[in-house]
Parts: structure tokens; C-alpha cells; sequence
């Protein structure tokens, strides 16, 4: 059961079974002998490296304040405000009251969906009630925080307001002009939008320094981290709020500067079109899958996508292919499977089976056999013409050429802001510490000479981002 989990990449776990086994079998005595070996062996090995990074790494952001000027003092938030009950808002009003202790108006359309939204916390709440984690009282007390309404009253006493609709930049627009109308001097406006550059959101105000990204993952209660994104017009005092608002919420909190996708959507975006190109080549659905897991993410690409939604990715391609061009084209049967009104779990249909055709499958997760008809492909074998290898570093290295184009391109401060919102907001390996880690882990030179052949075999989608060149052409790390 433990390598079912752990695929074999955390060493740690089979040594405590076999000090378990040598106490069982040997006694205390024998047993301490094989724990002290075990430790000394751990403790230096790449593995414990790794995650020994990511502890500094996230130690040293919790005394970040975001802005590179440890001067600069957050405002004052006691009253948020979340536009949008659905279940990003919903979420962005749990962490609020739960854990930041603030006073929560949440508002949308009509009282069916604002009764949604509250059931969702509602939901959570009576959970960690069942599991012992908080009391009835305790629950009644973070409740008693949040508010919901279908107008702006609330509005006008707000120190922070989150707007969480869908991604459509006018309807954004509209909500930042009925926050100008109503809000009180000072107040901030975060947008938690998933693609749409800050700026173009921010160039309706009257007050862009008011401005700022607070970009949450879904499911919000559980992913622990929190984008924050500065247009060049905001106060830096607004970022910091944003940084310690997202803090007080239990989050682990990056900055970075605005751009499309910002980072974390922006590298899941080719991670994620490589395996549709794999799928395309006749690669099954769970072999892929299968193959990105035992690379050590929590999740398949393909599974993701059910998750995300499919037909919510395809609109973020888009807004990243206007942006970037060749380099992120998706494969044209792709478009297929949007047409054929595949948007993945939530409506039931995608890359899997779900709801009662998934009942009668069996246990487990089961391929949607209809899916490689949509794509206009026959039913793959199950072995494939692909290595498993070059499955996983042909999405793997889109994932890691995206974050070096980040950096050069300065959307990230650092190296170390990349490496933690991979591993906390998107599920990179750990153990293998981000993907500037990762190149480190290989040396650069070997990152570019593979870049080079996947570019010469498949395309303008693996141009070496010219960090990457830069650094292997200097035989620099990233991490001196």
C-alpha cells in the first residue's frame, strides 16, 4: 500500500516498515540500530535535499511581505467583500472567516445562488464538525461571520473586495465599475481571474493603484497557495495587503508581476497541451496519466483536465495562443471534444467515465471509451510506440521551459517563488523541488541538448526559453 502511494520516490517510508519489522521481529535494541542507520542515510539524500529546499524556501516567503521593501505596511482589512457565490467565491469566503477571523458579504445574482454559495461553506463547516475539528460553537462563530446578499449593501464598508465571476473581461469591468461606484477611499479591488492580465481589468479604474490579483485554487479550502499578481500601477501597500490577507487565510503566498496566465497558468497550459499532442499520437488516456504519476504528480494531465473542466481550459488556450503564438498551438482534433460538449467531471462527460456509467464499469477509474471516437482516432492498443520516458519528460519539460520563459521575462521575482507555486498550487514533484531544481538537478547543458532534440522532432512548442540557453551557455545554476 505504501509504494502504491508513494510511487518509491520517498525512501523514508519503506525504512520506517523495516525498523517496524526489525522491532517486531528483533526487539527494541536491534531495531534502534536500524532506525540510527536509516536516519543517517535520509538525512543525506537528494530527497531530504529537496524537500529540506521547499521548507526554507516557504519559511523564508512567510517573511515576505511581497514587495521587496520590508517597509511597506499592509492596510487594514477587517470587512471583505466576494463578488460571486459560486464555488471559487464560496471558498474565498470560507478561508476569509475560517481562518482569516474577518466579517464576509458575499453577493451574486439572486437569492438561489447566494443560498448555494452558502451552503458550500456550510458543507465544509459540518465536516470539519463530523471529524472532531471544530465544535458546533465554533462553527456557529465562524458563521456568524459570513453574510450574503443580491445587491451592494456592504458594499460601501469593505476594506477588500474579491471578485470571483466567470472569465469574461466585460463582466469583470462591469463588477470593478459598481465596486468604484460604492467603496469607500481606499478600499482594494482583487480580481481572482485565472488569465486575464490584471492591467487589462485595472485600465477601466479610476484607481489602478487600487488594483491587484489575489488568484485562488480550486478546491479553495485545501490548495495552499495563493497567487498574487502587481500590475505596474500598484501601490506596493496594496500588494502587501493582498500578501498578508492570504496569509491570515492560511495560504502560502507568492508574487509575481502581471502578464497572460500569469505564472501557474501559464506553465499548466503546455504541460497540459503535450499530453493532448501525446494523446493524439495514439498514446492511451491512462498511460499517460499513468506516466505522469509515477513522475510524481498527484494527478494525471488528462484527469486534470476532467477536473479543471475542459471546456474552461480550452477558453484559457485560447487567450494564451493569441498571447503566444506557435508555441502553445493545441492539436486541431482537440477542438473536437469541445464540440462535442465534453467539459469533464462536472457535466459528466470527458477524458473518464463518471456517474452511473462509471457505477457500472466498476470500482476504480475507468477511460471514457468514447473519447478517442470524438477525436477522430481508433481505440489505442494498450502499449503505445511512445516510451514512457519520453512521455514524462515531454510534458514535464513544457511544464519547466514555461517557468524559465516566466523568469526571463521577469513575471516571476525568483527562482524560488517558481519552484514553490509549481509544487503548491499546480502539484510538482516535491522531491524533485520545483523546476528550477530540476534543471539544476540535471545541469542546464542536458535540459537544452534534450529541448534541442524534441524541438528538431516535434516543433516550435520546444524552443528553449533563452534562460535556458543563457545558463547552459554559462554553466550557471539557479540555486548557487
Amino acid at each position: 500500500m505504501t509504494e502504491k502511494q508513494s510511487r518509491g520516490h520517498y525512501p523514508a517510508l519503506p525504512a520506517i516498515l523495516q525498523v517496524l519489522k526489525t522491532y517486531a521481529a528483533e526487539g527494541f535494541e536491534a531495531s534502534k540500530q536500524v532506525e540510527a542507520r536509516a536516519f543517517g542515510e535520509l538525512a543525506v539524500s537528494p530527497v531530504a535535499r529537496r524537500l529540506m529546499d521547499v521548507f526554507f524556501a516557504t519559511t523564508a516567503l512567510k517573511k515576505d511581505n511581497g514587495t521587496g521593501d520590508p517597509m511597506v505596511v499592509p492596510r487594514d482589512v477587517e470587512k471583505v467583500f466576494v463578488f460571486g457565490a459560486g464555488l471559487m467565491g464560496a471558498g474565498i469566503a470560507y478561508v476569509s472567516t475560517v481562518n482569516a477571523d474577518v466579517y464576509v458579504r458575499m453577493k451574486d445574482r439572486d437569492d438561489r445562488s447566494v443560498s448555494r454559495g452558502l451552503g458550500a461553506v456550510t458543507d465544509i463547516l459540518d465536516e470539519r464538525v463530523r471529524k472532531k475539528q471544530m465544535t458546533r460553537i465554533e462553527r456557529a462563530q465562524k458563521l456568524a461571520l459570513l453574510t450574503t446578499t443580491n445587491d451592494d449593501s456592504g458594499l460601501a464598508t469593505a476594506d477588500l473586495a474579491i471578485e470571483a465571476v466567470f472569465e469574461d473581461l466585460t463582466l469583470k469591468h462591469d463588477v470593478l465599475r459598481e465596486f468604484e461606484e460604492r467603496a469607500k477611499p481606499g478600499a482594494i479591488f482583487a480580481s481572482n481571474t485565472s488569465s486575464i492580465p490584471i492591467g487589462r481589468i485595472a485600465e477601466r479604474s479610476t484607481h489602478p493603484e487600487n488594483v491587484v490579483g489575489m488568484h485562488y485554487f480550486s478546491p479553495v479550502h485545501k490548495m495552499p497557495l495563493l497567487e498574487v499578481i502587481r500590475t505596474a500601477k500598484t501601490d506596493p501597500s496594496v500588494v502587501a495587503t493582498a500578501v498578508a490577507v492570504g496569509k491570515k487565510q492560511g495560504k502560502t503566498v507568492i508574487v509575481v508581476n502581471d502578464g497572460v496566465g500569469f505564472y501557474t497558468t501559464r506553465v499548466l497550459g503546455p504541460y497540459l497541451n503535450e499530453a493532448c499532442w501525446l494523446l493524439l499520437e495514439g498514446v492511451p488516456v491512462e498511460t499517460i496519466d499513468e506516466a505522469m504519476v509515477d513522475w510524481g504528480f498527484p494527478v494525471g494531465p488528462l484527469t486534470l483536465l476532467d477536473e479543471v473542466g475542459i471546456d474552461v481550459a480550452a477558453h484559457v488556450g485560447g487567450v494564451m495562443l493569441e498571447a503566444f503564438g506557435d508555441r502553445v498551438t493545441p492539436p486541431r482534433a482537440i477542438g473536437s471534444v469541445i464540440t462535442d460538449d465534453r467539459k469533464g467531471r462536472k457535466n459528466g462527460k470527458g477524458f473518464y467515465l463518471y456517474g452511473d456509467a462509471a457505477k457500472r464499469a466498476g470500482k476504480g477509474k475507468h477511460v471514457d471509451p468514447t473519447i478517442y471516437a470524438a477525436l477522430g482516432l481508433e481505440k489505442p492498443r494498450s502499449h503505445t510506440k511512445v516510451a514512457v520516458d519520453d512521455i514524462q519528460m515531454r510534458c514535464a519539460l513544457q511544464f519547466v521551459n514555461e517557468a524559465l520563459y516566466c523568469l526571463g521575462e521577469r513575471i516571476l521575482r525568483s527562482a524560488r517563488d517558481g519552484d514553490v507555486g509549481a509544487i503548491f498550487g499546480l502539484g510538482f514533484p516535491p522531491f524533485r523541488g520545483g523546476p528550477f531544481r530540476f534543471v539544476d538537478t540535471l545541469r542546464a547543458s542536458a535540459v537544452l541538448r534534450r529541448m534541442r532534440q524534441y524541438e528538431e522532432a516535434l516543433g516550435k512548442r520546444f524552443t528553449p526559453a533563452p534562460a535556458l540557453v543563457e545558463m547552459a551557455q554559462a554553466d550557471r545554476l539557479f540555486y548557487a
